[in-house]
């Protein structure tokens, strides 16, 4: 894959740009000079135009004629000139004229045109005027139209024009260099934050996760979310991982304690001559062992299961919490009678989740057979469910022993258990709660602990109540068992 440089690609836009506002203002100034040069020519040919009118005077002859008198004229020779008068009759021309006359190249023309004369590019202008002879006379003399025509090479013109536009391209010239230079400075100090940042996730290795963002970057208004996603990122894989290590030591050690025990006892019946009666207890304290340890790879595999499952998976079902409640507490009928507890389900109407039917009998199950576990004879555990406008809660209240307060924030964590001891003692593996949360927020719900020590726990579960099916009205369960005598 071919890589391309952010600051290549920012300087060459910037440039690119002025370089297209330079050509721009090249071509603005271009115009303008020569329009401003052409003016300017244009009045001094008006000037010059003007001292050759002036310079006709009264022939001092009976036909009351005018002539051109040069005398104190001073044009550039470069110049060309022409008079005549309204008969036509040649008054004077600039000695370096060399062609037709000039008042046949102005015909048809406006006042002012180019022409190309003698091999050069020259400005004409077209001048009409009136003298007057013997203005003293009686009648006030008499008129003369006169005809003015003079030419001046432009060649200065478009010289002083091609300056222009040689001093603006090298001035652009060289603030685009200046620009270019002072960019590539001001990215290169400016990126800093980002290069330290990248640095210092480039340090990140499978032996070293901590990761902690450079405070330029993190003072970077436009780096802050990056560094700040970075590092929350780096910090729940880091947790992931750590959790990842200490499930599977656990769940190494739950492991090798159940096949420890298994051979413990295959090895203390294999120690001497045994009666049938005896083998077939031992047959059956390994066989509980070895339904022990299935329990616990089952367990794992369906905490595997809810907390990879994939966004078509999360959405494969939805069922009614309702009836999963009301099934999982008739099946729980005879421990709670076992164990002299009254066990009681309320649900005020169907509550429809994003859940399957093996997740919701998963979920109620779990919470069930806890509570029931950790609780004494002569005690009550109620399971309710309520349904709002768009949220299900359901809750599992035990009159138990309760769990303390700093155990708390951990009995979501694989194989954690308040009271080791007295978890093996009721059969728990430690995953029960474990597999809840993974079900709970693989349908985008929430679940927490509420516990009292002496007084008891309950379990509260929000669901999002998904799209019901037609059919369905409310219904109300309320199943008790009461304690055997």
């Amino acid at each position: 894959m071919r890589r391309h440089s952010l600051s290549r690609r920012l300087i060459s836009s910037v440039l690119l740009v002025e370089l297209i506002f330079a050509v721009a203002i090249i071509a603005l100034a271009a115009a303008y000079e020569r329009h401003a040069h052409l003016r300017s020519f244009d009045i001094m040919l008006q000037g010059r135009a003007d001292s050759l009118l002036g310079a006709v005077q009264d022939a001092e002859d009976p036909a009351d004629n005018v002539m051109l008198d040069r005398t104190g004229l001073q044009l550039p020779a470069q110049d060309v000139y022409e008079v005549r008068d309204s008969s036509g009759r040649l008054l004077g021309r600039s000695a370096n004229w060399q062609g037709p006359d000039m008042h046949n190249l102005a015909a048809g023309d406006g006042p002012i045109y180019n022409a190309r004369i003698n091999g050069h590019h020259y400005r004409v202008l077209a001048l009409h005027g009136l003298r007057v002879v013997d203005p003293g006379d009686k009648g006030g003399g008499t008129p003369r139209r006169i005809l003015v025509v003079y030419g001046a090479p432009t060649a200065q013109v478009w010289h002083q024009v091609r300056n222009a536009i040689i001093f603006f391209s090298l001035s652009n010239l060289v603030l685009l260099i200046v620009t270019g230079v002072l960019m590539a400075w001001l990215l290169h100090r400016g990126l800093a934050p980002m290069r330290q940042l990248a640095a210092e996730a480039e340090n990140i290795s499978i032996h070293r996760w901590s990761f902690q963002a450079p405070e330029s970057a993190a003072e970077t208004r436009e780096l802050a979310p990056l560094a700040s996603a970075l590092t929350g990122a780096m910090q729940r894989l880091e947790a992931s991982f750590s959790q990842q290590r200490r499930f599977v030591s656990d769940a190494a050690h739950e492991l090798k304690t159940a096949v420890a025990v298994v051979k413990s006892s295959l090895q203390l019946l294999a120690m001497r001559q045994r009666t049938t009666e005896e083998y077939a207890a031992g047959v059956e304290v390994s066989l509980a062992d070895c339904e022990r340890m299935e329990d616990i790879v089952a367990r794992m595999l369906t905490l595997a299961r809810a907390e990879h499952s994939s966004g078509a998976e999360r959405l494969s079902g939805i069922f009614d919490l309702a009836v999963s409640a009301v099934a999982t507490t008739q099946q729980f009928q005879s421990m709670a009678e076992v164990r002299f507890v009254k066990l009681t389900v309320t649900a005020s109407e169907p509550a429809f989740v994003s859940l399957s039917s093996e997740e919701c009998a998963l979920l109620c199950s779990n919470l069930l057979l806890n509570a029931l576990q950790h609780s004494p004879p002569q005690t009550q555990v109620k399971m309710q469910l309520q349904t709002e406008t768009n949220r299900a809660e359901l809750r599992v209240e035990d009159q138990g022993d309760g769990i303390d307060a700093a155990l708390l924030p951990h009995v979501f964590e694989r194989f954690s258990r308040g009271d080791p001891s007295r978890s093996r003692n009721t059969g728990g593996t430690g995953l029960g709660l474990a597999i809840c949360k993974a079900i709970v927020e693989k349908a985008s719900g929430t679940i927490a602990l509420k516990s009292e020590p002496g007084v008891g726990t309950t379990a509260v579960v929000r669901l999002p109540v998904a799209t019901r099916p037609p059919a369905g009205g409310s219904q109300r369960f309320d199943l008790q068992t009461t304690p055997s005598a």
